[in-house]
Formats: structure tokens, sequence, C-alpha cells
């Protein structure tokens, strides 16, 4: 480095830019920081003295005290979607920075940025040399401050010129927990498609769980009880992130009131939109994934909250009565769970690998497994099996075939089912559990309805349709009766 200039520089010092911003500095480099209202940033300095923070009131200061390449980091919300053109924050900021940088500085996007704009803005600032990294950044304010997972996306000499400080701030995974949870993952918008797949795989998981949850509630389980279903599912084959967490909110009681903290909170859930852009996503390139296309979807039902007070007085269902043994039902719907989970995975890693191809990205997914083994939210026990399950076979069609997984679906398929039948009969939404069996069912059925299906559109329009008893890629038309009225 320079004498005086700083290693790396972060404009937005929100939370997640706070802590990040901790996590490099306590790595050794030293960091320069902007922030729009000047305030904000003096006083996140202010507060950590000591350390190599520069604070910089404006961008032509904050460009400057940066050593060459600079490496600028930008964390700021953006709202440009998956259908939207607009130009957002994050297209403002570079606006402004692009006339102080000059031919081989690194702009880096670490907010959630739809992998569109990502390609564009690289494209824009190509003309003038300037470098640009779109890096999804995953596991909240505490995995920014501790050590995140980093899905970084852009040219190869873009990844070079962060690597050393991405390697060092990263979570460490591996036998060894020294194993970087970290990887250049390809050019254009791979590292932001890859954290918005990330992300739709968490809605999932999340939705899951609450299923569960669910269901455990309509079988009367105290919230002492479900902590404990929860905190020893985190001691076996479900340990992850999200199950750890479930069973210490069950845990968490409110002082006020003496009442658990989750009974007092009301049932609206929100969404930033990644999980929106996934299912998107995956309809534009003709690939299911209803597991996260049922989690996004329960999100939105429950946002409709005086709706649904209003049918609940109008519309019957069953009242759930669940007599199972407490033992017995916590097996089926831990079986359930986990076969579930193992197809939210299944179909996110499909959608990513058939859309990364198209793009030429060339993504490893048992390299991006490995980023997901730390740091981030969805970080589980078996996505060392699916490491392993990519590393045995690069072109494995589905993560289901592998023999790893498809042995836990085939023991967990019988209990599944009596689960969501359980669900059914109650009266117990269960839309992310059914869905994951319609999945399996559909996807192992050596033949489904659709023959009659293209009977129907060659009815109506005329489509053509292929014969079981003539060569594939034959087409062929009936002239159907007239329909009168």
């Amino acid at each position: 480095m320079s004498r005086n200039k700083s290693d790396f520089g972060l404009i937005g010092l929100a939370v997640m830019g706070q802590n990040l911003v901790l996590n490099v500095e306590s790595r050794g480099f030293t960091v320069s920081v902007y922030n729009r209202t000047t305030a904000t940033m003096e006083d996140f300095v202010a507060q950590h003295p000591g350390k190599n923070l520069l604070g910089c009131p404006s961008l032509e200061v904050f460009v400057a005290s940066l050593d060459r390449p600079r490496k600028i980091m930008i964390l700021v919300k953006s709202s440009a979607g998956a259908d939207s053109n607009e130009r957002d924050a994050v297209d403002k900021v570079i606006e402004s920075l692009k006339p102080l940088l000059e031919a081989g500085d690194l702009i880096i996007d670490g907010g959630n940025t739809y992998y569109i704009h990502t390609e564009r803005r690289a494209t824009e600032l190509a003309s003038d040399g300037i470098l640009y990294l779109g890096a999804g950044v995953s596991g909240g304010e505490e995995g920014a401050r501790k050590g995140p997972a980093i899905m970084p996306g852009g040219p190869a000499a873009s990844w070079e010129i962060i690597q050393p400080v991405f390697e060092a701030i990263a979570a460490k995974a591996g036998p060894a927990m020294d194993e970087p949870c970290v990887a250049h993952l390809g050019e254009g918008g791979a590292g932001h498609y890859v954290k918005m797949v990330h992300n739709g795989i968490e809605y999932g998981d999340m939705q899951l769980i609450c299923e569960a949850y669910q269901i455990f509630k309509a079988a009367e389980f105290s919230t002492s009880e479900l902590a404990a279903v929860f905190n020893a599912w985190n001691a076996g084959e479900l340990e992850s992130y999200l199950i750890e967490i479930t069973g210490k909110i069950f845990e968490q009681v409110d002082p006020d009131t003496g009442q658990p903290v989750v009974d007092l909170i009301i049932d609206k859930a929100g969404q930033k939109g990644t999980g929106r852009w996934t299912v998107l996503n995956a309809v534009e390139n003709a690939v299911v994934i209803s597991t996260i296309n049922a989690a996004v979807e329960a999100r939105i039902l429950s946002a409709i909250k005086t709706q649904r007070r209003v049918a609940a007085s109008q519309l019957d269902g069953p009242t759930p009565t669940i007599t199972m043994p407490r033992e017995q039902l916590i097996a089926k719907v831990h079986d359930a769970l986990y076969a579930s989970k193992i197809i939210s995975y299944a179909q996110g890693l499909d959608l990513m690998t058939k859309v990364g191809d198209s793009h030429g990205w060339n993504l490893n997914v048992g390299a991006i497994a490995k980023i997901w083994r730390g740091g981030c939210i969805i970080r589980a026990r078996f996505l060392n099996r699916i490491a392993e399950a990519y590393d045995r076979d690069q072109q494995l069609t589905n993560l289901m075939l592998d023999p790893f997984f498809k042995d836990i679906l085939n023991r967990s398929q019988n209990t599944w089912r009596e689960v969501v039948a359980l669900g059914i009969t109650n009266g117990i939404p269960v839309p992310a559990f059914s869905a994951s069996l319609s999945y399996y069912d559909s996807y192992r059925a050596e033949r489904l309805p659709a023959n009659l299906l293209q009977a129907q559109r060659d009815f109506f329009g005329a489509h053509t349709y292929e014969r079981t008893d003539r060569p594939e890629g034959e087409f062929f038309h009936t002239d159907w009766p007239e329909v009168i009225g």
C-alpha cells in the first residue's frame, strides 16, 4: 500500500456496511468510509477510536484516500428489480464515482441486485476501463462482522484485485475450518445470480420450518416442547443455522408479559424481493421451483391479514385433531422436512445450473455448496453432502439422483406422504411440503397426463402432438369433431 493510503473503501454505512468495515479492518486493512449522511460516518468513526478507519466527508476525498487500483464496495439498497429498468441508488453512486476514478479501479456492488443490472453496469463502466464486480454477501449483520459467505461474479481480473480482502474476511469452513467461504463464480452477473438463488432456497427452507411448526402447534405442543424438538434436530441430520435459531426463538420469553415472544408476533411476513425475482426468473427459463414458489406465495398470503381474518369467519374447514403420539409425530415431520429441504435445494441448484449454462458462466455447483457451508443464512451440515455429490458427478442432472440423497428420499417418501395428508385432512396449510412432494412424484413419473393436455391444445389450437408409436420429432394433427354451443 502507498503511504497514507487506504487498502479498501466502503460506501453505505447502514448496519451491514458498518459491520463489514469492522471485519475488513480487523484483518489488518486500512479502510476509508463514506456515507451520504456525513453525521452517520462521523459517529461511526468516533465510536471506534484507535481503528484504522478514515472517515471521508466527500466522494472526492474518499476516492483520493485509496491506494490504486482502488477497491470500492457499495452497500446501498437497490430498488431496480427483475421487471424494472429504472436507475436506482446504486446507479446514482456509480455515476458520482465514475468521473473520479481511473482505468483499472474496481467497484464492487455488495447489495442484493438483480443480476441483469449488474451486467448492464459492468458493460457501461468497461468503456472507461473501470472494473466492476457483483458480489452477493450472505450472513446478515452477524455474518458481515464475523465472516459472511461471499459470492463474487465478474471479470477474473476484478476477482484477483479483491481476492486477498474477501478471502480474509469470509467465513471459514471445512475440516480444519480454514477454507474461505468465497470463490470467483464466473463472469458477468454470476455472483448476484447465485446469491438470488441462495435467497430463493432460503425462502423455501424457512417456509418448510414454519409448516413443521404449524403442525406441532395444531398438535398442541408447548413452546418449550417446540424448543426441545428443534434443539434436538439441530444436533442431527437437520443441523443448520435456521434450525438453530428456530430453537432459540422458541426459548425467548417477553420480559413484560412473560409470554413467548413468538406468540406475540403478528403473522405477517415481509420480503425484500429476491424470492420473487427467483420465481420470475425460473418461469422465464422454464425451470420448476415449486417449493420456492410456494414459499413466496405463503408470504404474500400472510400479508393479507385483514382478508384472512374476514375469511376465517366465513369459510369452513376441519378443526385440527392430531392424536398421533408425540415422538411418532416428531419423527415423521422430521423426515418430511428433510425430504422437502432436499427438494428445495434440488430445484434451486437446477435453476442455477441451467441459467448458468445459458449464460456461459460454467458454474461449479460443488464449489458453490462449499461457499454456503459457513457464514450464510442457509448454512447446514448437509451442504458437505451436496458438495460431495457434485464432486462425484459434475454432470449430475438433479440432486435427487445422487445416491446419498436418493436413499434419503426413498426412505422418507412414505412418512412424507403421511405428513402432507395429515396437514390436508386437518385443514393445516402445508403448501411447501405438498409442492415438494408433488415435484418428487412428477419427476419420478414415467408418464404424466400431458398427453391429454396436448390433445386439448391440438383440439382448440391445432398445436400438433407427437405419437408413442412413431419416431420422436414427428408431429401430427387430428381433425377433432366440431363443438357446438
